[in-house]
């Protein structure tokens, strides 16, 4: 007698059934999807290899150039990492949403120039490695730069996300000093788009916060990072719904640094550490959008259990 897999066999992900299931919340104005999806990991279960060979052999570049048609047959939104680290040109916002139909939803994170006080000091920043931004919260070069090339495509767009990384007291003594200069940045953001803010200081996490984002009808994210609070301790503020949706991203286990998770999980293709606590307070968060009839946008990363499709199949079965 054979002895029982210990994982699942690479046929038992149910794409099909995935499919109607986020159809079906999508209808209830649930939108369910992932941080990014350029992942080979996730061939078998969203991809399907055949449609990506070149004279017989899988063509990565192929693969990266039209996955994402693929991944809107499953999911209604996604979330676009990328923009963090540029402004696309108007060519390149062409050519993506020309890769993919009309119905899929994007998020997409202002870029860095905008949203980083203070560089890191990595070698990638070259020169300005450790140094101030003199761009930073710059809601002209925003619209600019940012939103001008993207506004032909607006009703395509669900959210933009305001990603602030941990800040250091030489930054910010405390969070007040923050939003003395993000309220006046949020006051000036043209009303065309939706606007969510995620922080990475739980100390941020207080009444001026939420206050000064319910006063610019901008959302706060909710978040699972190293760093932070647990999504369902995030919740827990009576302040936190600041606006008409809500929006989660859960991208890693509090506690767990990001290279950590990278180095454990690539290449993506399972879910090796189930993280029970962030799937139920995704599903109360879906429950409390239900309650209030306001979107919800919920975001997975491969980083958060190893595998973010198996991640949503396991939340919404």
């Amino acid at each position: 007698m054979g002895t029982l897999p210990l994982f699942d066999e690479p046929g038992a992900f149910d794409r099909e059934a995935l499919r109607r299931r986020l159809a079906d919340l999508t209808r209830e104005g649930i939108y369910i999807g992932t941080s990014s999806w350029k992942y080979e990991g996730w061939l078998g279960q969203i991809y399907t290899r055949e449609r990506y060979l070149s004279r017989g052999r899988f063509s990565q570049r192929r693969f990266e150039q039209e996955c994402l048609g693929e991944y809107a047959e499953v999911f209604p939104v996604v979330c676009g990492d990328f923009s963090f680290y540029q402004f696309p040109t108007e060519e390149f916002w062409q050519r993506l949403f020309a890769s993919a139909p009309a119905q899929l939803r994007y998020a997409f994170k202002a870029p860095e120039e905008i949203t980083v006080k203070q560089f890191p000091s990595h070698p990638r920043y070259g020169p300005k490695a450790g140094g101030d931004n003199p761009t930073f919260l710059d809601a002209a070069l925003f619209d600019a730069a940012f939103l001008a090339p993207l506004r032909p495509y607006r009703d395509r767009v669900a959210v933009l996300i305001l990603e602030f990384g941990q800040f250091s007291k030489q930054c910010y003594r405390n969070v007040t000093e923050f939003i003395e200069e993000l309220d006046p940045f949020l006051a000036r953001l043209p009303a065309d788009f939706r606007y969510a803010v995620e922080v990475r200081n739980e100390d941020f996490l207080c009444a001026g916060y939420f206050a000064c984002l319910r006063r610019r009808r901008v959302a706060h994210v909710f978040n699972s990072w190293t760093r932070m609070p647990e999504i369902g301790l995030q919740m827990e503020f009576p302040q936190a719904m600041t606006t008409d949706f809500v929006i989660a991203r859960a991208l890693l286990r509090p506690g767990r640094p990001y290279e950590e998770a990278v180095q454990r999980f690539r290449p993506y293709a399972t879910v090796q550490d189930p993280y029970p606590g962030a799937r139920q307070a995704l599903r109360d968060l879906m429950a409390r959008s239900r309650e209030r009839n306001e979107p919800a946008y919920i975001f997975v990363n491969n980083r958060l259990e190893g595998n973010a499709p198996g991640t949503i199949e396991s939340l919404i079965g």
